[in-house]
C-alpha cells in the first residue's frame, strides 16, 4: 500500500509541475515579452528555496548549523562551478555560444534534476512513517514546484532551448523525483544520511545558478523600467517560497 500511494504521489507532482510550463508555452506571444522576467523570478526562487528550504532542512536533520553543512554547501558551489567551466568550453565551438548562454540551461537542469531527486526521496521517506505524512508532503512539494518549473522553463528558453526541447527536458528533469521515491522507499530510514549530504549540495547549486549564471544575464538589461519589473519579479520568486515555508 505505501509503495502504491509514495509512486502515484511522486508521478502526480511530475505531472502538475508542467502544467503551467505547458499553458505558458501556448502563448509565444507573451512568453518572449516575459523571458527574462521568468529568468529573474527563477534566480529569486532558487535563493529561496536554497536559504529557506533546503538549509534549514539539513539543519533539522543534524539539530543544528555546523562546520559540515557549511563544507557541502562550498562543495556544491564548487561542483557547478567546475561543471560551468566545462559546459563553456564545450559551447565556446558554437557559433551562437554568445548569444545563447547555453550552459545556464544545461546548470539549470542539473540542479532541477537533484532538487527533484531530494523531494522524491522527501515524499517515499514521508509514506514510511505515514500516509497522512506522505499526502501532507505531497501537497508541500507540489506547491513549490510549479511555480519553480515555471522559472526553470524561462531558464531554458532564454538559454537558447526551442520550447518543445524545454518541455520535455523539464519533464525528464521531474522524473527524477520518481527515482528519488524509489531509492527512498528501498532504502527506508538509511537514506536520512544521503538526504543530508545532497541537500547543501543542491543548495550551492542553486546559489551559484542564481548569482553567477541568472543575475548576470539580467544586468545586460539597462533600461529603468524593465529593470524595475526584473526586480519585482526577483523578490516575488523569493517571496513565494518565502510564503509556502509560512503557509506550508
Amino acid at each position: 500500500m505505501v509503495w502504491g500511494y509514495a509512486l502515484t504521489s511522486v508521478i502526480i507532482v511530475s505531472v502538475l509541475s508542467l502544467v503551467g510550463v505547458l499553458a505558458l508555452a501556448m502563448k509565444k506571444d507573451f512568453l518572449k515579452k516575459i523571458l527574462l522576467i521568468l529568468v529573474a523570478f527563477s534566480a529569486g526562487a532558487l535563493i529561496g528555496g536554497a536559504f529557506l528550504h533546503l538549509l534549514p532542512e539539513a539543519v533539522e536533520i543534524v539539530g543544528s548549523f555546523n562546520t559540515a553543512i557549511s563544507l557541502y554547501l562550498f562543495f556544491g558551489i564548487l561542483l557547478f562551478f567546475i561543471l560551468e567551466k566545462f559546459l563553456r568550453w564545450r559551447h565556446c565551438h558554437d557559433i551562437d555560444c554568445d548569444r545563447h548562454p547555453k550552459h545556464l540551461g544545461t546548470m539549470n537542469l542539473v540542479g532541477d534534476a537533484a532538487h527533484n531527486f531530494i523531494d522524491g526521496v522527501l515524499i517515499g521517506s514521508s509514506y514510511l512513517v505515514s500516509i497522512p505524512l506522505g499526502i501532507t508532503v505531497t501537497i508541500a512539494v507540489i506547491a513549490h514546484e510549479i511555480p519553480q518549473e515555471l522559472g526553470d522553463f524561462g531558464v531554458l528558453l532564454h538559454s537558447g532551448f526551442k520550447i518543445k526541447k524545454a518541455i520535455i527536458y523539464n519533464f525528464l528533469s521531474a522524473l527524477t523525483a520518481v527515482v528519488g521515491t524509489v531509492v527512498a522507499l528501498l532504502i527506508g530510514t538509511r537514506i536520512e544520511s544521503f538526504i543530508y549530504l545532497m541537500l547543501p549540495l543542491t543548495a550551492g547549486g542553486f546559489i551559484y545558478i542564481a548569482l553567477s549564471g541568472l543575475v548576470p544575464e539580467l544586468h545586460k538589461e539597462k533600461g529603468a523600467g524593465k529593470s524595475l519589473i526584473q526586480l519585482v519579479a526577483f523578490v516575488a520568486g523569493f517571496t513565494i517560497m518565502y510564503l509556502l515555508l509560512l503557509f506550508g
